[in-house]
């Protein structure tokens, strides 16, 4: 891993580079995928970096481990709470405050006002979007389009969830991180294993062996197939008058 981990910090380098940009921004929000992206990061560009913390009703807790992992990589942090401007839309769209945040079309609003604050940030300063999805999530679309899925680079794709796990203790991730049950925090009590069905476990062995459960197996080629409009550019009928 320390090797993938160097390899890691010379692509972002490159492809800032490339694209004439000067650094990088991501969201923080206190799990351990963007903390191992905010160490890559720091170690990319140690003066150009950002950190967005973005709590939307989100769990106190998630916004505590955030700046812990601020604090422990160095890396320099806005807070943006965004349950004003969530509220704002759900009046606009017609809902009060009962309305459940666990129904998905008002759970993946959040996701998506974090896209619009990191491209804001990232076309002031002139950097680059760095998302935190693994090759887990995204090889069953355990993502919002155009929300955290729409980022400029994705350092974590190639690594399984178990994988970026293994390169997060010697990048200085805090236990407290590596410990709690990975959550996108869409709500109170959401986990990642308990939305998907299956556990990263059972996931990443079949992903790397193509071993597993039929269950298993069954549920994640399923997924698979169901989400992959997640994982291309939009199709288009191609040029006229060819």
């Amino acid at each position: 891993m320390q090797k993938e981990t160097v390899r890691l910090v010379d692509w972002i380098k490159d492809r800032v580079e490339e694209a004439g940009a000067k650094g990088t921004v991501f969201g923080l929000s206190g799990g351990i995928d963007s903390s191992v992206v905010a160490a890559l990061c720091k170690r990319a560009y140690p003066e150009n970096s950002m950190g967005l913390i973005m709590p939307c009703y989100s769990q106190p807790l998630d916004e505590e481990h955030a700046l812990l992992v601020a604090d422990r990589l160095k890396v320099a942090v806005k807070t943006i709470p965004l349950d004003d401007v969530f509220d704002l839309l759900l009046q606009k769209f017609g809902y009060g405050r009962e309305v459940e945040h666990d129904y998905l079309p008002v759970a993946n609003i959040k996701p998506r006002l974090r896209m619009i604050c990191m491209y804001y940030y990232a076309a002031s300063y002139n950097y680059l979007v760095v998302g935190s999805s693994n090759r887990s999530e995204l090889e069953v679309g355990y993502f919002t389009k155009y929300g955290d899925g729409a980022v400029d680079l994705m350092p974590l794709a190639g690594l399984t969830k178990g994988q970026v796990m293994e390169m997060a203790h010697p990048l200085g991730v805090p236990e407290e991180v590596l410990e709690k049950p990975p959550s996108g925090g869409l709500w109170p009590g959401q986990t990642d294993e308990g939305e998907m069905g299956v556990s990263y476990q059972q996931l990443d062995h079949f992903l790397l062996t193509g071993q597993g459960e039929e269950k298993v197996r069954d549920a994640v080629k399923k997924m698979h197939k169901m989400r992959e409009h997640k994982r291309k550019m939009p199709p288009f009928p191609g040029l006229p008058f060819e």
